[in-house]
C-alpha cells in the first residue's frame, strides 16, 4: 500500500481534514481569508502503548474510542479557526479542561449513538411483535440500518453538509494517492477515487450487518439485563467490524473483499463528494504533516 501499508487515516472536519499517522495527528483548516491554518500533535495509540491492548478485536473497540477523541477534537478545532477573525490566532494547547470537555463529549456521542441504533430497534422490534430469536433480531437489525439509512439520506439535505462530504472525499483522493505509490500533488491526487475501503461510513455499515448476526446468538432480550448484556457486546462487534475493514483495506483486490466491500463503497456515494482543487490542497497539506513532512507554502498558516 505504499507509506506505512494501511497506517494513514483521516476524517473531514468543517472546512478541513484531519490526518492520522502512527506518530501524529494533524488537522488542516481553510481561514476565511484563504491561507490554511495547522495543527500538529504527537500520537501513539494506547494499544502501542500497552500490548495486552492489542490483540484483534480488542485493538478494534479501542480504536474506536480513539478515533471519536480524536475526531472531535479536531471538529472543534476547525470550528474555532473558521468562526476566528482573520488576524486572530487560535489557542490549542490542551489543558484538563479541554481533554475533560473532548471525553465528556465522546461519552454523550456514544450514548446517543447506543440509545438510537441499539435501544430504539429493539423498542420497535417488540412494538411491532417480532417472535422468535431470529425473527425478532432480524426485524431489529431491519430497523437499525433503517434508521442509519434515513440518517445519511437526513445529512445529505443538509447544505452545510456538502462541503464536509467534498473535504471527506478529498480526504480519500489523498490516502488513496499515498497508498498508490504517487506523487503527492494536487493534480495526482484529483486522478484517484472518492472512495476507500477503510472509509469509517463502510465500518459503520459492518457493525450494522454484523450486529444482526452476533444477536441472533443471543437471542431475544426478555428483560433490562439482557437488554444491556447486548450494549455490553457493542464494543465486541466493533472490535469485530475494525479487523474485516482492517483485511478488505490490506486485500482490496481480491475478489471476496471486493464483494465483502461494493455495499459500504457504494454507501460511500452519500458520503462523499468531488472536491475541488484547494480542498485538495487542504488534505494534502494534512497528510504531509502527519507524515512528518516540513510544508512549506505561503498558503500555510500555523497556529502555534
Amino acid at each position: 500500500m505504499g507509506h506505512e501499508e494501511a497506517a494513514v487515516g483521516g476524517q473531514a472536519v468543517i472546512e478541513g481534514v484531519m490526518m492520522k499517522s502512527p506518530e501524529r495527528v494533524a488537522t488542516c483548516v481553510r481561514r476565511p481569508n484563504g491561507e490554511i491554518a495547522h495543527r500538529v500533535e504527537p500520537y501513539l495509540s494506547v494499544t502501542k502503548r500497552h500490548k495486552v491492548l492489542s490483540i484483534p478485536v480488542i485493538r478494534g473497540a479501542i480504536n474506536l474510542f480513539e478515533q471519536l477523541y480524536l475526531g472531535i477534537g479536531a471538529l472543534t478545532y476547525s470550528a474555532e479557526v473558521v468562526s476566528a477573525g482573520e488576524d486572530e490566532t487560535v489557542k490549542h494547547e490542551r489543558t484538563w479542561k479541554s481533554s475533560l470537555s473532548a471525553g465528556l463529549t465522546v461519552v454523550v456521542a456514544l450514548g446517543a449513538g447506543l440509545l438510537l441504533f441499539f435501544y430504539l430497534p429493539l423498542v420497535i422490534a417488540g412494538l411491532v411483535g417480532a417472535e422468535g430469536d431470529i425473527t425478532f433480531n432480524v426485524v431489529d437489525g431491519a430497523v437499525r440500518l433503517g434508521i442509519f439509512f434515513g440518517y445519511l439520506a437526513a445529512i445529505n439535505l443538509w447544505k452545510e453538509m456538502r462541503r464536509v462530504f467534498e473535504y471527506h472525499g478529498a480526504e480519500h483522493k489523498s490516502i488513496n494517492a499515498l497508498e498508490s505509490g504517487v506523487e503527492l500533488s494536487v493534480e495526482a491526487v484529483k486522478r484517484h477515487t472518492t472512495r476507500h475501503a477503510r472509509c469509517g461510513t463502510s465500518f459503520l455499515l459492518v457493525v450494522m450487518i454484523l450486529s444482526i448476526v452476533v444477536f441472533i446468538f443471543m437471542g431475544r432480550p426478555e428483560n433490562v439485563a439482557e437488554r444491556l448484556r447486548r450494549l455490553l457486546a457493542v464494543p465486541l462487534i466493533a472490535g469485530l467490524s475494525y479487523e474485516i475493514i482492517k483485511i478488505a483495506g490490506k486485500r482490496k483486490d481480491g475478489l471476496l473483499m471486493r464483494v465483502m466491500t461494493a455495499p459500504g463503497l457504494a454507501l460511500q456515494r452519500f458520503t462523499t463528494r468531488e472536491p475541488s482543487d484547494d480542498q485538495i490542497e487542504v488534505a494534502l497539506e494534512a497528510l504531509k504533516y502527519a507524515l512528518g513532512a516540513e510544508v512549506k507554502s505561503q498558503d500555510v498558516g500555523s497556529d502555534k
